[in-house]
């Protein structure tokens, strides 16, 4: 297969697996393993497409940020925003330090996206239990700032647990309302996805061996196709959380989990 239609398939998987709770990482580790094996700086830089989806889909989201920036409410948010960078870009640094490396088997990977599934069923149906279908929570604190966070990097350790996923399970568990859980984790995934690949393309440039021009346009098509795979995904994925829960994605999680680990075996 030429290598400019797996840049795109694989631009496609990444735009449309980015910011649903089903991993990115883990549906292009297990994509790789068919259409071939693409660089860490490869997987990590077609991520600023499917970033740069979100950033047109919030815009009135940020334009309304940007207008109420003296009011305490949206200092506050951004407050949280910020702090929770930070704890996700220091972690990161140091999870890279610590010699984290991207999985080339497929089995912890399917573990991952299993148990995430289930924990989805299980938070899904706490939920369902209290009697209300809405979370108590109505806005973003310290503690779920924090918590989203610390998940995010723990997302990053286990790929296949999904960014987003164990973004919006630890949102959702703390008791934020499903859409404020969605619009949080992807305003956090902005500045977070664009550091790593902004990282990754400046150690490729200064201290790693500089990717042929070659791979440089196949980055650049993945990229693109990543931005317009997300762009619909992304504004499809804010209807849907308005009116359903993330339980048809746990049961995916785990259909997929079961049958990677059954190919293992």
């Amino acid at each position: 297969m030429p290598e400019w239609v797996v840049a795109i398939l694989l631009g496609v998987i990444e735009g449309v697996t980015e910011f649903l709770p089903v991993s990115s990482t883990g549906h292009l580790l297990i994509a790789q393993r068919w259409l071939g094996h693409k660089s860490d700086l490869f997987n990590v830089v077609i991520q600023s497409g499917a970033v740069l989806a979100v950033l047109v889909v919030f815009s009135n989201r940020l334009r309304q940020l940007a207008e109420t920036w003296r009011t305490p409410s949206t200092r506050g948010y951004v407050g949280k925003l910020v702090f929770a960078f930070i704890i996700t870009g220091f972690g990161g640094l140091i999870l890279e330090k610590a010699g984290l490396k991207l999985p080339d088997k497929v089995a912890p990977v399917a573990w991952a996206t299993l148990i995430g599934g289930v924990l989805f069923l299980l938070i899904e149906k706490r939920k369902n239990a209290s009697g209300s279908s809405d979370a108590t929570a109505s806005e973003v604190t310290w503690l779920i700032a924090i918590a989203i966070a610390l998940a995010q990097l723990v997302a990053a350790a286990f790929p296949g647990a999904s960014r987003s996923g164990a973004t919006i399970l630890v949102a959702l568990l703390l008791g934020l309302s499903r859409p404020l859980a969605v619009e949080f984790s992807f305003l956090l995934g902005v500045p977070t996805l664009l550091a790593a690949g902004a990282w990754k393309t400046y150690k490729a440039l200064r201290h790693d061996a500089p990717p042929a021009t070659e791979e440089w346009v196949l980055i650049l098509l993945g990229t693109v196709m990543s931005a317009l795979t997300a762009f619909v995904v992304v504004k499809w994925l804010l209807r849907f959380v308005q009116t359903h829960t993330f339980v048809a994605f746990g049961w995916y999680r785990i259909a997929l989990g079961v049958l990677l680990l059954l190919f293992v075996s």
